[in-house]
């Protein structure tokens, strides 16, 4: 009880820059933006002068040379978006061109959001990438963990509610419908340095408020899991898992 009370006394004292949220959305809003500008040399210095002084603020350490790499990998990113976004034009009925989905899909932001984050986490930089995710999913009804490792062509169809937790891993040309999370069995802090989530192999789709749980889950390449399912184990290659209810309907003219 003691020991809690000299925590709690040193956690008020503490300033935890809270404001950095409306810097985060700053930041945010405008590398995404700019990924896709013409001519976005004067952004991008705006940009680095933001993420130097939230990485003061921060107290994060070479924040000048994080930059100065994060800037060198743009290119590299857009060209993995582009992927993307030709992959939900291809596949989504409802897409009439790649302009609407680069305007318009709120699961394209939230791929773009993710893999701008996440390179940033493979950089090393701590609690930015994580408030940009949850900038993201505040806007996108979205949550991609940056830790998580995504492959090329991903597909994400209407967004809301997709929780893909930090140590997934998804492979390439994988299509995933609303609802769906990838989670951990057990939420506990002993489990933070083990692998928890599952990970899809290639060319997988994962129909809507379909659940699969746990670290050494595998689902199988070229595999369908449909609609409301909920996996807590590995699923061959090639299959297709679905979940059936009975339904009985009646006539009210009979009532």
């Amino acid at each position: 009880m003691v020991e809690d009370t000299k925590l709690q006394n040193k956690l008020v004292s503490k300033i935890y820059n809270v404001r950095l949220k409306e810097s985060i959305a700053t930041f945010t809003k405008n590398l995404f933006y700019v990924m896709f500008d013409d001519e976005p040399a004067t952004e991008l210095q705006h940009l680095e002068n933001l993420f130097i002084e939230m990485s003061s603020k921060l107290e994060i350490e070479d924040a000048f040379k994080i930059w100065e790499t994060f800037k060198f990998n743009l290119p590299s990113i857009r060209r993995r978006l582009d992927l993307d976004a030709i992959a939900i034009e291809q596949h989504d009925p409802a897409a009439k061109s790649l302009e609407e989905v680069y305007l318009a899909y709120p699961g394209f932001y939230a791929i773009a959001i993710y893999r701008l984050s996440h390179a940033l986490v493979e950089l090393n930089v701590p609690i930015i990438p994580r408030m940009m995710s949850e900038y993201a999913h505040g806007i996108t009804g979205t949550d991609i963990h940056p830790g998580a490792e995504i492959g090329d062509s991903f597909f994400i169809d209407h967004a809301t509610g997709i929780v893909i937790g930090e140590t997934s891993v998804i492979k390439d040309n994988v299509k995933i419908y609303q609802g769906v999370t990838l989670g951990g069995v057990q939420v506990k802090k002993s489990l933070s340095a083990t692998k928890r989530h599952p990970t899809i192999e290639n060319n997988v789709i994962i129909y809507a408020n379909a659940t699969i749980l746990g670290g050494d889950v595998v689902i199988g390449a070229n595999s369908i899991i449909g609609a409301n399912v909920c996996v807590t184990v590995s699923v061959p290659e090639h299959s297709i898992l679905t979940y059936q209810k009975e339904f009985k309907i009646r006539s009210r003219n009979n009532d």
